[in-house]
């Protein structure tokens, strides 16, 4: 493989800001770890800068170790992490990293969303002389407060994502279209933009493909996805994107609630359309959806440094049970859901939430999805969501500042 030239995509100075971020996570929240083991692949890619099967050791001080399954020569070629060692069994770990002068710790931090029940298993018992505590939050907290490498990335992401929902989407959208033709019009956009396809979610079991495209009642259909907008989906077995026998009406909504993925990072972006003109609208709907511009714009005044999630969740559930809207806000019936943005990032479904009991202060440099929506019976979903950085100053919106209906035909 030496006539392959090296494919570092994320420089030696970034990795060395993560491992310093989840080395002062791991000491806030486990303490009595002598360092970390991560193990999903997309964790492992954000602690080494390469997607491949394997763990990660990072002690609290000192080189991390990457060990890979698969593939090896592809760890070389995109990581400058200098020890990067083959491995078949978990019983291998304690031995390479020793080799390497990085002994793994009596005590380590584990990612145990990382494995299965199956390989956590596996894993005490291969090592059974070590004790494992969770550092997922180590992790989650890492990931949340992201560098300006990261940021700009994220926010080129949300340029294009803007750009192909509210100037491109317009021109080609008319009644008539099913929300399936909507989606493959949505995704022929974002390739042509440069997105990269593979949308990840952090859920255990959660999957996502571009996302909800819902026109009408799907806005309110029932959905097992976390998230407050319905949809019909393509299948049953494909419960995503648009439906191929759901047309877009004249004179109704469509909720198109999608994500834009560059370099792995995620932007997430809702836009509502109406077909007609705005004239048609009735007051109910344009009502409905001048509250959650407004919500939008209450939470993003108050996402800021040293502002609790919790707190920002709880303001705007009191604002919609003062205005008449606690019945639809955030879904309606079992639909409804318990938070009103999320983290976003190399995950759709980032840390924090914006929900009850997340009481970790918002920092400069999280990102966060805003995205209160509101469903009205018989009719579909209305409401709006943008990405927004967390400066110093506060949050701007790095999808656009556009945040009105946009009316068709």
């Amino acid at each position: 493989m030496s006539n392959i030239e090296q494919n570092i995509a994320v420089p030696r100075e970034e990795l060395e800001i993560r491992w310093a971020k989840a080395r002062r996570f791991l000491a806030e929240t486990a303490p009595e770890a002598g360092g970390l083991l991560a193990f999903s692949r997309l964790q492992v890619f954000y602690l080494s800068g390469t997607f491949v099967n394997g763990a990660l050791w990072l002690p609290v001080e000192g080189e991390p170790v990457l060990f890979v399954r698969k593939s090896v020569e592809r760890a070389r070629l995109e990581s400058s992490i200098k020890n990067i060692c083959p491995f078949k069994s978990f019983k291998d770990l304690a031995p390479l990293a020793k080799n390497v002068c990085q002994p793994l710790s009596d005590i380590i931090g584990a990612e145990t969303a990382g494995l299965t029940w199956q390989l956590g298993e596996m894993l005490a018992a291969r090592m059974p002389d070590t004790k494992f505590v969770p550092c997922d939050k180590a992790l989650a907290l890492s990931r949340a407060v992201k560098s300006e490498w990261e940021l700009k990335r994220m926010r080129k992401a949300g340029e294009l994502h803007n750009l192909a929902l509210v100037d491109i989407l317009p021109e080609i959208l008319m009644a008539g279209m099913t929300e399936r033709e909507i989606s493959h019009f949505i995704w022929n956009i974002f390739f042509e933009l440069g997105h990269q396809g593979n949308m990840r979610m952090q859920a255990f079991g959660e999957e996502i493909f571009l996302g909800h495209v819902s026109a009408g009642d799907s806005g309110i259909y029932p959905s097992s996805f976390n998230g407050p907008l319905g949809m019909r989906g393509e299948h049953p077995a494909a419960p995503f994107m648009g439906n191929a026998c759901k047309k877009w009406q004249k004179e109704s909504l469509l909720a198109a609630d999608v994500g834009f993925v560059l370099e792995g990072y995620h932007t997430d972006k809702t836009q509502v359309y109406w077909s007609g003109a705005k004239e048609s609208v009735p007051c109910s709907i344009m009502n409905a959806q001048a509250f959650c511009k407004d919500m939008q714009d209450l939470a993003a005044d108050n996402l800021k440094p040293g502002t609790l999630p919790s707190y920002i969740y709880a303001m705007l559930v009191n604002e919609a049970e003062k205005s008449g809207y606690s019945e639809g806000f955030m879904g309606l019936g079992e639909s409804k859901v318990p938070f009103i943005g999320h983290g976003i990032g190399l995950t759709v479904d980032g840390f924090p939430p914006i929900a009850k009991g997340f009481e970790n202060p918002i920092e400069e440099g999280m990102v966060f999805a805003l995205e209160p929506k509101i469903g009205i019976p018989g009719v579909g979903m209305v409401g709006v969501e943008n990405t927004f950085e967390v400066t110093k100053d506060g949050a701007k919106s790095i999808t656009g500042d556009n945040f009105d209906m946009i009316f068709i035909g």
